[in-house]
């Protein structure tokens, strides 16, 4: 894991790169890479990259970066870890390829020197790669299929900045950081902004699975080189779909114990972590380090005793932290320097103290789980909207939008036994324009919700836009590539496409390489991803019972007790946060933000589900941890900075 940049003035005749501007990019990012550092100059000036190393795999000055490769000609820097590059480096020597060092990173650039942009297809790990071909005159930009690494890009006035974190793009001085409105709308419903989009105007992500390559002339294309769609698929027994997961998922964990330094397991007691715990202690002769993270605050999220009875069942050597509001209070400002741009995820918080947890006992590396509930249907949710879409919804697809209008008067009564009251407004309205039912795991401010939070002038200026459009473009692609997907994969590939690639996966980067830890992320292995997306959706939700599948395939490393308990899932106590006197700190946080003065918000609205909140009449404290977030970051890069 590392922190990279670069710039590149592609339509000069005369560059203005300096070591100087590369390391003040660089060094704004020394978290991600506390071990080492480099810069290169390249094309007379016009390129240069900037490299932060965490040392992992080959801890020897061999592993220093930017690397080049047979020759001066191609160069690179990376961010990540290339899990299969000793299968593939044997292959590469016996082709007569000569490696100078043992690092994953070498045998990035044999591969593109001999395969060209066709490299992406033969590494399997989690990254951002750039690569400087001076031969083509290109630069060559790609991240890993699920979108465990971040990449961002600049792209104005024959200027291409790219970074592993926005803050070293706007270390550079043609960048002035300014908010996106548009993204700002979406952010309000997804609490983190979809691809290729940032709350910067004018910077983008890369999206994951994809690649980006600019010629001489700043011509840039952007191509998908891998997608999650389910395919054609042999029938197979329960007892062989059993096996074949629980093969996927050992080897998955096993190639991620790949590293020369010290790793453990973020420890939850549920089944995704404990899992990760069961298998890695069969691979291993010492006890697997665990680390779990409790609240002084809130018991009901405490899953200290479930974590050390996993703990104490595998033997492992065990490490606890407890946090509470003063902890949180201390992080804010420090998190919204970390994100970059808001991840309004609470869980953000405890995060980021368990990962202070592992650095602190010389862990650099862990094992966390996120990805399961999304691959197998084990959230709530997931068979709630599978029920409505099964018992009425697909139905009422089948009518035009005039009919379906009518009938959604119909089906408000339906729809509120199934859901909480706002929600089932929510879909009521969905349901009479004619959209789609799901729209994702982690919708804050649905539209409706939108048109009353924001300010008559932000509605006036968005009138016609929805964060619908997002969505709609997904939902198109899979429907196009695969009409007879079936709701399960449909729901799936939205979320493998929002939700975990920009928060959940950016959370756990961006928490984890602020303590300068390497998070790892077996349940996303894109073997194990393919093998879930063609797995029939009564596999994954069967009853009441989530994760059907899975949960079978864990028997035989698992008791009953761990596979079988009620859902708690990794959490914070935001709702206690917004109450009582911390609650009251928290609040003026977003009526003072100098993000009042932009006129986005109601404030008599927002004052007035803190009320409701404080008051215990409704639970709107997701609503508003992400206005704190984005107040919290508007104040750190835009407004009083």
């Amino acid at each position: 894991m590392c922190g990279i940049c670069g710039v590149w003035e592609y339509g000069t005749t005369r560059g203005n790169i300096t070591p100087g501007l590369l390391a003040s990019m660089r060094d704004v990012m020394t978290h991600r890479g506390p071990d080492d550092a480099g810069e290169l100059v390249f094309d007379e000036a016009r390129g240069g990259f900037g490299f932060r190393r965490l040392s992992i795999i080959d801890l020897s000055e061999a592993g220093h970066q930017p690397m080049h490769g047979c020759t001066d000609r191609v160069w690179l820097v990376f961010n990540g870890e290339i899990y299969n590059h000793a299968s593939l480096r044997e292959g590469l020597e016996q082709r007569g390829h000569v490696y100078a060092s043992r690092t994953d990173s070498e045998t990035i650039l044999h591969l593109y020197e001999e395969r060209g942009l066709d490299f992406v297809q033969d590494i399997e790990g989690d990254y951002a790669i750039a690569l400087w071909d001076a031969d083509r005159e290109q630069l060559v930009l790609a991240r890993d299929r699920a979108g465990v690494k971040p990449l961002y890009f600049y792209h104005r006035n024959g200027l291409f900045i790219f970074a592993s974190e926005i803050k070293a793009i706007v270390q550079h001085p043609a960048v002035t950081p300014e908010v996106n409105e548009e993204a700002l709308y979406h952010y309000l419903t997804f609490v983190t902004t979809p691809a290729p989009q940032t709350l910067f105007r004018g910077i983008q992500k890369l999206p994951a699975g994809h690649m980006l390559i600019v010629d001489r002339s700043g011509k840039a294309r952007i191509s998908q080189y891998w997608d999650a769609l389910p395919s054609a698929s042999p029938k197979l027994t329960d007892s062989e779909h059993e096996a074949n997961i629980l093969k996927l998922l050992r080897d998955s964990i096993k190639k991620r114990m790949m590293a020369d330094v010290p790793f453990g397991v973020f420890l939850s007691g549920g089944v995704d972590s404990s899992a990760n715990v069961a298998l890695m202690s069969e691979l291993m002769t010492r006890p697997v380090r665990t680390f779990t993270v409790g609240f002084h605050d809130c018991e009901e999220l405490n899953e200290l005793e479930s974590a050390r009875a996993i703990s104490q069942r595998f033997g492992t050597d065990h490490h606890e932290v407890m946090i509470g509001r003063e902890e949180m209070q201390r992080f804010l400002p420090e998190l919204v320097f970390h994100q970059d741009e808001p991840i309004a995820d609470p869980v953000c918080v405890p995060l980021y103290y368990v990962s202070k947890l592992a650095r602190d006992t010389g862990t650099i590396v862990v094992q966390v789980g996120e990805g399961s509930d999304e691959l197998f249907g084990g959230y709530d949710w997931f068979r709630t909207y599978l029920q409505i879409q099964e018992r009425f919804w697909r139905h009422a697809e089948r009518f035009p939008v005039a009919v379906r209008r009518a009938g959604s008067v119909l089906a408000k009564p339906l729809i509120k036994k199934m859901l909480k009251k706002r929600m089932a407004s929510e879909l009521v309205r969905r349901l009479g324009a004619g959209e789609s039912l799901f729209w994702g795991g982690a919708v804050v401010f649905d539209e409706t919700m939108k048109s009353r939070v924001l300010s008559t002038e932000m509605r006036a200026r968005y009138n016609g836009v929805s964060t619908y459009d997002v969505v709609r473009n997904y939902q198109e692609a899979i429907a196009a590539a695969r009409p007879d997907a079936d709701a399960a994969a449909r729901m799936t590939y939205l979320e493998l496409k929002l939700r975990l690639p920009e928060l959940l996966l950016m959370r756990v980067d961006k928490i984890t390489m602020a303590t300068s830890v390497e998070a790892r992320v077996p349940f996303l292995d894109h073997h194990l991803i393919e093998y879930a997306m063609n797995l029939p959706r009564e596999l994954k939700v069967k009853g009441q019972t989530g994760k059907h599948i899975l949960k079978r395939a864990l028997e035989s490393i698992l008791p009953a007790d761990v596979l079988y308990q009620p859902k708690r899932g990794f959490g914070a106590p935001v709702r206690e946060w917004f109450r009582g006197a911390e609650g009251e700190k928290l609040m003026q946080q977003i009526m003072n933000s100098s993000l009042r003065e932009r006129k986005f918000f109601d404030y008599s609205f927002i004052s007035g589900l803190a009320d409701e909140h404080r008051r215990e009449v409704r639970d709107w404290s997701a609503n508003l941890w992400c206005l704190l977030n984005l107040s919290v970051w508007y104040d750190r890069w835009i407004g009083r900075n």
